[in-house]
């Protein structure tokens, strides 16, 4: 059955227009609530975040209304991280918990991640579901009118998660004697990532803490990290972190201002955790698009790499149907599920930073575990037809596979979440490389025309 609203991440679109309108919204709420009304004898409660963008004054008004029309108690946390609002779900027994936001996108697309009572994004099966469910006429899910849900609204939600982070840090470690600049993208994180450094000790220096609804991701966060290596080599930082805009995923910079993305981090952590014997399996969760040198470094240390789908719900499902707890892709989303059941951004830095402070070492020598492989990545933007679906472009494609042989990789797939096309290719010469890439995305911009 093929999606109407859904994507890779939940719905996203231009704010006000397609699959973000109120009515759609609404309609969304009043069949998610539906599907989760399991037992009508007791109340059924929805806990709800945001970033900063200016249409979420829009979206969450909408939502409530759908889901407070269909009977549903509705729990309000303001701007709060996507993580957060996960753990939120599951800490207050909460039916379901929906988090507005469209992640590193600009300011103009909003988006909807729903999450079950047990804290994880809905499969595909969840949400098919609910998709058939929002083409049922209104009437059929509205509640009688002593039934109806009320809105109410939790001022602490972020003093809440600034804790259950903190506790993921060592206990007998500080941050004490590191200088650490944050870029919080002025989004969801802007008020409790500067909070969670400066209580575990750090000297911090905030960047991206002044949401006006429109700058989210605006030349700042993890989408776009040179304002982070600028303030880092200004202040003479020890580490720059930079969040994006719901704060689910986290890219770093060390104390020279280079940038350290997600497969370093998870190459880190991994072998951190494997020396320490927290791996639950000598495994990793990744997707198809993480570097093959980081596959190699694991590999030379004992660890499997698993590869995934892409988006972060796939590392996840690989995550708990094979027992690893610790997943995430190039991009920066790290899922360690002793803490958290999605990613998040802060507790994967917090566990680069306990690496830091228990060898003393630089940032620089501690990060960079592994050589990438080298990798180029080209996305084209696309209307209409779908250009991967033409003979000319699959020929291509094929051709292309069999050059590369085992001395590379080639990815190419739509984007979940824009109307992009990525092309990616790995290969062990650059220029065998940059020929796989040119090759294909041509083909693909003659099929757009």
């Amino acid at each position: 059955m093929s999606r109407k609203y859904f994507g890779t991440d939940g719905i996203r679109g231009p704010a006000n227009k397609g699959t973000m309108t109120p009515e759609v919204v609404m309609r969304l709420g009043m069949a998610s609530a539906s599907y989760f009304k399991q037992d009508n004898e007791r109340r059924h409660t929805v806990v709800i975040g945001k970033d900063t963008r200016l249409s979420g004054y829009m979206i969450e008004p909408a939502l409530t209304a759908g889901f407070t029309a269909a009977g549903m108690d509705v729990v309000l946390f303001g701007p709060l991280p996507t993580p957060g609002v996960a753990m939120l779900t599951r800490s207050l027994r909460a039916d379901l918990g929906v988090m507005i936001s469209a992640s590193h996108n600009a300011y103009q697309d909003n988006g909807i991640k729903l999450f079950g009572p047990d804290g994880f994004k809905l499969s595909d099966e969840a949400e098919l579901e609910i998709e058939s469910l929002m083409e049922r006429p209104m009437d059929a899910d509205l509640a009688a009118s002593a039934k109806l849900g009320k809105a109410s609204r939790i001022d602490d939600a972020q003093s809440r998660y600034v804790e259950i982070v903190k506790a993921t840090f060592p206990r007998r470690q500080r941050l004490n004697k590191l200088r650490i600049v944050v870029d919080c993208a002025h989004g969801a994180a802007y008020k409790v990532a500067p909070k969670v450094l400066y209580e575990l000790g750090a000297e911090v220096v905030s960047l991206g803490v002044s949401p006006n609804g429109f700058n989210i991701n605006e030349e700042c966060g993890s989408t776009d990290t040179r304002a982070l290596s600028e303030a880092v080599l200004k202040y003479r930082a020890d580490i720059g972190i930079a969040l994006d805009g719901d704060a689910d995923r986290v890219v770093l910079c060390d104390e020279k201002g280079i940038i350290i993305d997600g497969d370093q981090v998870l190459g880190l952590i991994a072998q951190s955790w494997k020396e320490e014997g927290k791996l639950s399996k000598p495994a990793i969760s990744a997707t198809v698009m993480s570097n093959l040198g980081l596959e190699n470094f694991l590999k030379s240390i004992g660890i499997e790499l698993r590869r995934t789908k892409v988006g972060d719900r796939y590392v996840v499902q690989d995550m708990r149907e094979n027992g690893v707890n610790l997943g995430g892709e190039q991009s920066g989303h790290v899922v360690m599920s002793d803490y958290a059941t999605t990613g998040d951004g802060l507790v994967a830095a917090l566990q680069v930073l306990a690496v830091v402070c228990k060898t003393g070492k630089p940032v620089s020598e501690v990060a960079h575990v592994f050589d990438k492989a080298p990798q180029r990545l080209d996305n084209i933007r696309y209307s209409g037809k779908d250009p991967l679906t033409t003979k000319a472009v699959k020929q291509v494609m094929k051709d292309v596979e069999e050059e590369l042989g085992s001395k590379g990789r080639l990815v190419v797939r739509k984007s979940g979440t824009e109307p992009l096309i990525r092309v990616m290719a790995e290969a062990e010469e650059e220029s065998m490389m940059n020929k796989a890439v040119e090759d294909v995305v041509a083909a693909v911009k003659q099929a757009i025309g």
